[in-house]
């Protein structure tokens, strides 16, 4: 097959196998986890539009150099995030709960504002749960909501991740700010999970490649702003993947470890219904990055707007069809309001993977 010389080239991992037991040859495992496909649809841009996209059994890749480049960085295993004592495995989905000190977030804002050692208990018990990563945010990023002052977030936050860090949890800070990323990380905190992929401060990168912690880098159309203005995609996905890798390799050349990046597409952040879906129906396209893959689509409006508009706290449902699609695609965090049922579910998806990796081929 003759591929366009001056086109960008993806790969899109397609027609995923239960196992690859008896499939030698036939099937990848992608990023070294419990997912495995048997195709990849090749997709090539040129000017800005898809000049080609063909599906391709693994075995008949191309043995081009971009492609297998890419390949390679599909099936690579991830690092695993090693947050104080405990060490995250990223061969496997893991849960991040949200625990959010706000008193405005679109789906638990109040609940545990102005009381840290109720809801550092929360984070613990989100631990029990089955939550691998508590994530802890004082500001919200709904759309329309107010810019926290960064005093009042640290004070909402610091005492929270505290206890959390002296029980031992692995604590992730949800949060734009420098000021706040250095106040969380001296409280404990291991991890910076931040929405504007680091460009909403400008010291912020900085704080982060001084640290030395594990980041998450998420998508949106005005990362500097609010977060949701914009996002007039031609190809939501394939702008979506081009911007994160683009910021995933500025990031790297200001000294983060990239084995420390993680990326999110950022669903529900200045994106329509329609990009929502088309994000996560391709989730797996961003595997070619190469950085673990976090997916943050609890309880958000998306869900709603399929369900009859159900309300925030009526989303169970729906959080948990998009978690277990995450998990099929290859994601390794799933960031999710729900933890106990979230967990519950990737536990029986992981046993059904686990009896089809020892099923005995006839014959």
């Amino acid at each position: 097959m003759e591929l366009p010389a001056n086109a960008r080239l993806y790969l899109r991992p397609v027609q995923f196998a239960d196992t690859p037991v008896g499939r030698d040859g036939e099937v990848m495992r992608i990023a070294g986890g419990l997912s495995w496909c048997s195709a990849f649809e090749l997709i090539a841009v040129e000017g800005g539009k898809r000049v080609l996209q063909r599906t391709l059994p693994v075995a008949d890749l191309p043995a081009d150099e971009r492609l297998q480049a890419i390949a390679a960085r599909i099936s690579a295993p991830r690092a695993p995030l090693r947050l104080g004592e405990r060490v995250v495995r990223l061969d496997q989905p893991q849960v991040m709960g949200i625990l959010n000190m706000t008193p405005d977030s679109f789906s638990d804002g109040g609940r545990h504002v102005g009381d840290p050692a109720a809801a550092a208990q929360a984070g613990v018990d989100m631990g029990v749960a089955g939550a691998a990563i508590v994530d802890v945010g004082g500001e919200s990023t709904r759309p329309g909501a107010e810019t926290v002052w960064e005093g009042d977030e640290i004070a909402r936050i610091v005492p929270v991740i505290e206890r959390l860090a002296r029980s031992g949890a692995a604590v992730s800070i949800d949060t734009r700010k420098a000021a706040v990323m250095e106040a969380g990380l001296a409280a404990g905190a291991h991890l910076v999970n931040d929405v504007s992929a680091l460009l909403y401060d400008d010291r912020a990168l900085e704080v982060v490649a001084k640290a030395g912690c594990p980041v998450v880098l998420m998508h949106s159309p005005d990362p500097g702003k609010t977060g949701h203005a914009g996002g007039d995609y031609g190809d939501v996905l394939i702008e979506v993947y081009d911007w994160l890798e683009r910021r995933v390799d500025e990031v790297v050349a200001k000294g983060v470890d990239r084995s420390r990046v993680l990326i999110d597409p950022g669903i529900g952040f200045g994106k329509s219904l329609a990009d929502n879906l088309a994000l996560l129906n391709g989730l797996a396209l961003f595997h070619g990055i190469g950085c673990g893959l976090v997916l943050g689509a609890s309880r958000k409006r998306m869900i709603g707007a399929l369900s009859n508009e159900a309300p925030a706290e009526a989303r169970l449902g729906g959080s948990l069809a998009v978690a277990l699609k995450g998990a099929e695609l290859g994601a390794q965090l799933i960031r999710v309001h729900d933890v106990f049922e979230t967990a519950q579910a990737l536990r029986v998806w992981r046993g059904m993977r686990d009896a089809a990796l020892v099923a005995r081929v006839p014959g």
